[in-house]
């Protein structure tokens, strides 16, 4: 006997993503909002004056990428319990990528699932991390290899927070702008090397442009099953690195900057981009002073740490590599003695 489950009605998903001054917002509902400690002495007070609910409650968490695991995540819902939230209830992420990825996924969690939105303070989360629904937590074999798809319900970009925003953390959010530059966009690119984002108004241009490449990209492939995963150019490599020096040596941003030089160089030796192009790229990296070299200690361990990666399958490793400047290409069809070679000619350097 077979008995189908019939599930073919779509869910709606679709949010809106705001760049402008925070407004002021009044919800009839419980709600947590989840920030860390850095934040939360530069800006929570901001916010709050911002906000009204039914109950207004705080989650703050340590700041930093070692810190985004599942002690944490016990930690936020032990809280979320605690204050008595329901399904209608919402959290709200108020910090950078690591406290939008956690939140993100403590909603998702939560009494099968609550609605959360997203308070992005850093670079990096405004013009990439806040966007998508991708959510998750590292453990001991790797980057974000536990987590789910939950989209926010919405989006609020204020590039006022990024006043206080560290040179190096502002860096970190500079490199996943490079990144889907050079991915998708090559006009944008030759923008980006002319480009002075101490400017205000061409901050603002510059985070919409990323908004508006990766809310396309996330309405055509939602679950990463396709073109989305171009998303992740150097983040193979940078995954890796950041594994290797257990997430406290380089912001995720630096790793992703080191990754993108490393898949550069793999996309010379494969023809797909030329030496002038990735020294282009490593020149623009270097503007925001991004690192771009990593000393590989042992390459065969290097290698096997790509099988970790989400986007491998049956035993093969998916690159995605640049197609000179403004494209793409996402292969499982490059050979183990190719990769040793440019990881073996990286570690010379």
């Amino acid at each position: 006997m077979t008995i189908p489950v019939i599930l073919k009605k779509e869910c709606d998903n679709s949010y809106k993503v705001i760049i402008d001054d925070l407004d002021i917002y009044s919800f009839d509902t419980k709600v947590a909002i989840v920030t860390n400690t850095t934040v939360a002495n530069l800006h929570l007070k901001t916010l709050l004056e911002k906000i009204t609910a039914k109950s207004l409650n705080i989650i703050i968490i340590p700041d930093g990428e070692e810190y985004k695991n599942l002690k944490t995540i016990e930690y936020i819902l032990e809280k979320m319990f605690e204050y008595k939230l329901d399904r209608k209830s919402i959290l709200i992420a108020f910090g950078g990528g690591v406290v939008g990825d956690m939140t993100g996924f403590a909603a998702s969690i939560y009494q099968r699932g609550i609605d959360f939105m997203q308070i992005p303070t850093t670079l990096l989360a405004q013009v990439d991390a806040s966007v998508g629904g991708k959510t998750g937590i590292n453990n001991k074999f790797g980057k974000n290899l536990l987590g789910a798809f939950h989209q926010p319900k919405s989006v609020y970009i204020d590039t006022s927070f990024l006043k206080t925003l560290p040179k190096r953390e502002f860096g970190a959010g500079f490199a996943e702008i490079v990144k889907m530059a050079v991915t998708f966009d090559k006009e944008f690119f030759e923008f980006l090397e002319d480009a002075d984002l101490s400017n205000d108004d061409i901050l603002k241009k510059t985070i919409a442009k990323c908004v508006k490449l990766k809310a396309e990209i996330v309405s055509k492939d939602e679950k990463e099953t396709g073109i989305r995963a171009a998303l992740n150019y150097g983040h193979t490599f940078g995954h890796v690195i950041e594994n290797e020096t257990d997430y406290s040596e380089f912001l995720h941003g630096e790793a992703v900057a080191i990754g993108m030089v490393m898949a550069n160089e793999l996309a010379c030796e494969l023809g797909f981009m030329t030496t002038s192009e990735a020294n282009r790229v490593k020149e623009l990296l270097k503007k925001y002073n991004l690192p771009t070299e990593y000393k590989i200690k042992n390459i065969d361990d290097f290698y096997e740490h790509f099988f970790l990666d989400k986007k491998s399958a049956n035993d093969k490793i998916k690159f995605v590599l640049p197609k000179h400047i403004g494209n793409h290409v996402i292969t499982s069809e490059i050979s183990e003695k190719i990769v040793k070679k440019v990881l073996k000619k990286l570690g010379d350097n």
